[in-house]
């Protein structure tokens, strides 16, 4: 089950990698977060998860993370950003389900 999982995970970073990045959110901020940060960190968490366990405080960023999807999400209005930033956010939350996973 977690391999299967990885490998889910492993293919919506490549998904995410061969999409453009949304026009006009390059140093736009919603509800407080930098647009291009939150794709940025959003990424970076999902390759650390892919390739290894992360510590506790990763851990616990990565959770505030997937929060704050829940409030930039519905204060997007375009489309095409709203799609780009909803694989993030699945992408995300897949991360945080395999690390809770390992950490049993």
């Amino acid at each position: 089950m977690l391999d299967e999982k990885l490998d889910a995970l492993a293919q919506m970073m490549a998904e995410h990698m061969a999409r453009p990045f949304p026009p006009g959110f390059r140093g736009l901020d919603i509800e407080g977060r930098d647009m291009v940060m939150l794709d940025s960190d959003a990424y970076a968490y999902a390759a650390c998860v892919h390739e290894d366990l992360l510590s506790e405080q990763a851990h616990a960023r990565l959770t505030r993370l997937t929060s704050a999807f829940g409030k930039v999400l519905p204060a997007i209005d375009d489309e095409y950003a709203a799609k780009y930033y909803t694989h993030l956010h699945h992408m995300v939350v897949l991360s945080a389900e395999i690390e809770s996973q390992r950490k049993k």
